[in-house]
């Protein structure tokens, strides 16, 4: 029996739309989850004031997140279906939470767009539609929740509405709209999740299950060279130097001569480990530990990357970025130095140059060279590391090239790269 794909799946959508809920409906229809807890769930959230609260409690295990009713960390949680095994990413809608969200989304394989048919859009499900174009998930499923709240009950133009609205936006942001399924559930009444639904007899198509067994399994880009950010570094006695990190691109083998950048070091593979095992060859979406000759332990860290003798690593001298702000309590000007995180690494950068302002729906210039750039806005800009960083343009290492901005203990922006400037 091969390995099903594994695909690691995003749930995004503004607050409250039932993101958590549907996340706990599936598990449960699935049969991930007891029904002796979610039994226990039920009377726990009616005596807390918070009925109907059930199914979004099967992912927001803290207490934190129970009380006030919001998911604020990213949960990981694994569920399989006949065809497709999932790690499922339950993002926080929350604003606080965004920054959470950012580094699930950049993981993510496909998303999910959980939009109420109650409230219809609002302004995250917007934010989220762009932050999961810009942080390149390609593959996005719209699930119209809340089915059962709509006047009249379970209403076909309600459904029809919410779509043409939702596709609006997503054709503002470049997606192809012909290529994304809309699905009509309750995920509170169980209709249309894992079996057809009985109340919306005007619906035809499958269900949401059926819809995530269609996502594919993402390419492994071993044809690429080799990038493999550095988690950690370890000593280990009788061995020697051992990295660990993950393969984002192309393929690891011993006996290849590597370079650590910016380290600069140059070494030799040995052996590779995953699992505790000896390995032949490492390839993308593998975790592996990997022991190298003639690099000590000193001389490289966590953010640095491996990569061929022949194809190193892009250290940047300065790179241009197109980004979307998206929590600044002031604005940003030239010479901003906040904390950008890329793959492995955190590196404070400086914002040099603020080249133009786009207009999010379009992507079209709406002014060159602003003065600042504040809350909401997308912008192409110039930043310079202050010192010496790997990142690579988003089209040709996308694993590399998405970066998110850090500030206050919040994230600020986030956004990809259009082109590095070689140290």
């Amino acid at each position: 029996m091969p390995a099903k794909p594994h695909l690691n799946l995003v749930f995004i959508g503004h607050v409250d739309h039932g993101k958590s809920t549907t996340v706990g409906r599936i598990l449960y229809d699935t049969g991930h989850v007891d029904p002796h807890v979610l039994e226990q769930f039920k009377k726990e959230a009616e005596q807390k004031g918070k009925a109907t609260f059930e199914f979004a409690w099967v992912m927001d295990r803290v207490k934190e997140e129970r009380e006030r009713g919001l998911t604020i960390d990213v949960a990981h949680q694994k569920f399989e279906t006949d065809k497709i095994y999932f790690t499922i990413i339950d993002a926080p809608g929350h604003r606080d939470f965004v920054k959470n969200m950012i580094t699930g989304t950049s993981q993510a394989d496909g998303a999910v767009l959980v939009v109420s048919a109650a409230e219809g859009v609002q302004a995250q499900t917007k934010e989220h539609i762009f932050l999961a174009r810009t942080l390149g998930v390609a593959q996005l499923i719209v699930a119209v929740n809340k089915m059962d709240a709509t006047q009249p009950p379970f209403s076909e133009a309600r459904f029809n509405q919410i779509k043409t609205e939702v596709s609006g936006l997503l054709k503002a942001v470049g997606y192809k709209v012909d290529d994304i399924l809309f699905v009509p559930t309750s995920s509170y009444k169980g209709e249309n999740i894992t079996k057809a639904p009985g109340q919306m007899t005007w619906y035809k198509g499958p269900t949401l299950i059926d819809v995530l067994n269609t996502l594919k399994e993402p390419p492994k880009p071993t044809d690429k060279p080799l990038r493999l950010p550095v988690q950690d570094v370890y000593s280990i006695t009788g061995i020697g130097t051992v990295p660990v990190g993950r393969v984002e691109t192309g393929v690891m083998k011993p006996g290849m001569k590597v370079t650590f950048q910016p380290a600069d070091k140059v070494g030799e593979i040995k052996s590779i480990e995953m699992h505790h095992e000896q390995i032949p060859e490492a390839v993308p979406g593998d975790n592996v530990g990997f022991n190298v000759r003639g690099v000590e332990k000193k001389d490289i860290r966590r953010g640095d990357v491996v990569g061929p003798v022949d194809n190193p690593p892009t250290v940047a001298k300065s790179f241009t970025a197109q980004i979307i702000v998206l929590n600044h309590p002031s604005v940003i000007t030239p010479g901003y130095t906040p904390v950008f995180h890329a793959h492995t690494a955190q590196v404070a950068c400086t914002f040099e140059e603020l080249l133009k302002k786009l207009d999010q729906r379009t992507g079209e210039t709406k002014e060159e060279k602003p003065e600042f750039l504040k809350t909401g806005d997308a912008a192409v800009v110039k930043i310079r590391p202050t010192k010496p960083m790997v990142i690579e343009p988003f089209k040709q290492f996308p694993q590399l090239g998405r970066f998110a901005i850090r500030d206050m203990g919040q994230t600020v922006a986030a956004g990809q790269v259009i082109d590095v400037e070689k140290r």
